[in-house]
């Protein structure tokens, strides 16, 4: 993760100045949101009776629709495809299971592109690994895609949704990637309002990277132009409802944070309570992790001041201070600490034990011994590399990934996000998910170097630009190339792992997928963490504050 702000009117020590004695001085901007949220009170997003009503009777009539639909149909494959993209896929997780085993017991072979493509990503999408080799009969004597799939638009669509499912060493589907990529693109202007504007979004971001309550918004006009039914009003009211329950909770976060006073107590840390609420969202949105979403997102605010402290604020005796009193995690350990520390580190620890005493309620508070154990191992990888900056040090590529994939603080994120998230969340899944598994590293990856490529040049540590640079004698757009390279290989990881038969439950494995999805969203061209004011203050808008009209 490593949530960097640029430190605007950051002074850079001077070679005569002891860099140890120099504390950095740091401006950044305040909340956008300030106390906005706390607006949000239980009188303004209570669900109102005749609400639920209505919910759970097109529940009902979506649910017997899924059952009447023949699955041999491409009526089956589309209303699954529609139903998971409108966001009210989990309330039906056990019927579209059911109906996705079936198509891939008994497939069939298609010679429709639309459908083809259509079938291979909703199964692999399920978790079922289907041969890459379906592909072959669209293409020529040659060896070469038929040149009369480029009409095909929605074919071609189609497939370029299929290839971001691929895995190591399936040629076809890079070679499909590029055919429809090119195709695609000069068709834009070609194809109808509708038609271009799904393209355009989806090489912009495929389905694949897309999270699910950011898509709905998207695929609900797409989807209304075609048609106006009970499953658009079933998705439009689902949407509202849960947007009152998400609102709700981000007024009892905004509420915690607002009585913590960082602001007044650590005012060289940002503010972003807000944007780390709609990072975990994101991360999951159902009702049933609400626990979940409050334990990790206050988790992810207290690590971005974490971040602060060792990234800009704190000297290296400081740190070392602080460094060995989270080890010991124990309230007496604070006593040697400089008073700033002091107070945050008593609302860390806080954090955690209110977790407990949560949890403890359902027998479950053993299971914040993980979070804690990825915690300390966070701070050890940050301390890591601010001895490195105190020391001027450039360290290898494989010392620096060794470290940083530790302190983009995502593999402390995916053990820790199983928290709060129920029977899900078995001793099992978490020796495996704090085991750093190939999925986890996955997503570290993706994390740490786009995080590193985007803040490059403006962040005051040193990254694996830097290293790698240092290293091969590379330029910056080298050592970016390799990268990119490095992060669809790791996307290739993440889809290989999470085929079936999986390590844990399906549920679990989402959780990391989606972190990495988020970093996709917020570091793609632009750190749109570093200036919420942008793209990020759209985001949150349109999830968080606007409701979808429903039309009576």
């Amino acid at each position: 993760m490593d949530i960097q702000i640029p430190a605007y009117d950051a002074p850079i020590p001077s070679e005569n100045m002891g860099i140890e004695d120099t504390r950095h001085s740091v401006t950044y901007h305040p909340s956008i949101w300030g106390d906005y949220f706390l607006a949000y009170t239980s009188n303004v997003t209570d669900i109102l009776a005749n609400e639920e009503q209505e919910r759970q009777k097109f529940k009902e009539e979506v649910k017997k629709l899924l059952a009447a639909t023949p699955d041999y149909s491409l009526h089956k494959l589309d209303l699954i495809d529609g139903i998971q993209r409108l966001g009210v896929g989990y309330h039906f997780e056990t019927e579209i299971e059911n109906s996705l085993k079936y198509i891939y017991d008994t497939y069939h072979e298609s010679n429709d592109l639309r459908t083809c493509a259509l079938r291979f990503r909703l199964l692999r999408q399920q978790g079922h690994y289907v041969s890459s080799d379906v592909f072959n009969k669209f293409k020529n004597c040659q060896g070469k895609f038929e040149e009369s799939l480029i009409s095909d638009v929605p074919g071609l669509l189609n497939l370029y949704e299929a290839t971001h499912y691929g895995v190591h060493g399936e040629e076809i589907l890079e070679e499909a990637l590029k055919f429809s990529v090119s195709h695609l693109g000069s068709m834009i202007h070609h194809a109808s309002n509708s038609l271009s504007r799904q393209v355009s979004e989806a090489l912009e971001m495929p389905i694949h990277k897309t999270l699910t309550r950011l898509g709905v918004k998207k695929f609900l006009s797409i989807y209304q132009e075609s048609r106006e039914d009970m499953l658009l009003n079933f998705a439009k009211l689902d949407f509202n409802i849960l947007q009152k329950m998400h609102q709700n909770e981000l007024s009892d976060i905004t509420r915690w944070w607002k009585a913590l006073e960082f602001g007044k107590k650590l005012p060289f840390a940002r503010d972003r309570v807000v944007e780390c609420y709609f990072w975990i969202l994101l991360v999951y949105f159902e009702p049933q992790y609400s626990l979940a979403r409050k334990i990790l997102t206050k988790i992810i605010a207290m690590t971005s001041i974490l971040d602060d402290i060792y990234d800009i604020y704190g000297k290296l005796d400081e740190l070392a201070l602080f460094t060995d009193a989270i080890e010991r995690w124990d309230f007496s350990a604070m006593d040697h600490l400089p008073p700033y520390m002091k107070y945050f580190y008593k609302s860390l620890l806080d954090v955690y034990l209110e977790a407990e005493e949560e949890l403890g309620k359902i027998g479950k508070s053993s299971r914040v011994y993980y979070a804690i154990k990825e915690m300390k191992k966070l701070v050890q990888a940050y301390f890591k590399e601010a001895k490195w900056t105190y020391d001027q040090y450039v360290p290898t590529m494989e010392e620096y990934m060794k470290v940083a994939l530790v302190s983009g603080a995502y593999m402390m994120l995916s053990t820790s996000s199983l928290v709060g998230m129920g029977e899900l969340a078995t001793k099992e899944a978490f020796e495996w998910i704090s085991s750093e598994p190939l999925l986890v590293r996955a997503s570290s990856i993706i994390c740490r170097l786009m995080d590193d490529m985007v803040g490059h040049g403006f962040e005051q540590k040193i990254s694996a630009v830097e290293c790698y640079i240092n290293e091969n004698g590379a330029s910056k757009e080298e050592a970016f190339a390799v990268f990119q390279t490095q992060v669809t290989n790791a996307w290739k990881d993440i889809n290989q792992e999470c085929f079936h038969p999986t390590a844990v439950p399906m549920a679990v494995l989402m959780r990391v997928v989606n972190l990495a999805r988020v970093i996709n969203l917020l570091y793609k061209d632009i750190d749109a963490y570093t200036d919420p004011k942008t793209k990020l203050k759209g985001f949150i808008t349109s999830i968080l504050v606007q409701p979808i009209t429903i039309s009576k």
